[in-house]
């Protein structure tokens, strides 16, 4: 049984369909990269999975159940953890209380039941040094990591990754690859959206592409990446 069903999700903002019709599956442990040129719908579509924006139709399953019309928090609650484009972290608390506000809440623990827990998942992200130091005054890798951090404190079966990987250095890219390449091979199953494509490409399975708000191609990366359509829209190539 796949651990995340999409079956026909569509949604409008007045005339404007930022989703038509989006049906995909993916399986306990696997990667999906999504990939779309800006304004595709790719971000709305990880808000209609979150729940941070209530699809117009069609249904979406989560771990065998139905979870359309269900919060955010519950979503989180069930296993779905996500990470934004542009890192939210609470910058007057420091980096470890960051991560034990996220483990407690996303899983209705106490603080001092997940604090193990949360200290691992610094030293798995390579934050432990920065521990105790505001997450107002992290650099834009540590920015990145720390929304990392906090997504696996809520103890995904399913993470949801936006565009992590931008904007950093080749070899911090290498870094956060291996990062998330340990993770799903801990069994979480990954979507991942990003424009930097060999980071995305040595951690999917399959891609995802979006235009428009319509699927228009999912499959192997490299079958995809060779696709007359997705070339011309997502690469900008005349063919």
């Amino acid at each position: 049984m796949p651990i995340l069903e999409l079956d026909g999700i569509s949604k409008k903002f007045g005339a404007l369909t930022v989703a038509e019709q989006i049906s995909f599956a993916v399986e306990k442990g696997e990667a999906l990269g999504i990939i779309g040129p800006n304004g595709a719908g790719k971000s709305t579509l990880f808000n209609l999975i979150t729940g941070n924006i209530a699809a117009d139709s069609g249904a979406i399953r989560f771990c065998g159940q139905d979870v359309t019309r269900t919060s955010p928090m519950a979503r989180c609650l069930t296993g779905m953890g996500r990470t934004f484009q542009i890192p939210q972290p609470f910058e007057k608390l420091t980096v470890f209380e960051n991560l034990l506000v996220a483990g407690a809440f996303g899983s209705r623990q106490r603080e001092s039941d997940v604090s193990d827990r949360c200290a691992q998942i610094l030293v798995d992200t390579g934050l432990i040094e920065k521990a105790n130091t505001t997450a107002g005054s992290l650099s834009l890798l540590q920015r990145k990591r720390l929304e990392l951090a906090r997504a696996l404190a809520t103890e995904p079966k399913l993470l949801l990754l936006d565009e992590i990987a931008g904007g950093l250095t080749e070899g911090e890219c290498r870094s956060l690859v291996a990062t998330i390449q340990a993770i799903q091979a801990r069994g979480v199953a990954v979507i991942w959206i990003e424009h930097v494509l060999h980071a995305l490409n040595s951690v999917v399975e399959r891609l995802l592409v979006l235009h428009f708000g319509r699927v228009i191609g999912i499959g192997k990366p490299d079958a995809i990446m060779a696709s007359r359509e997705v070339r011309e829209i997502y690469l900008g190539i005349e063919i």
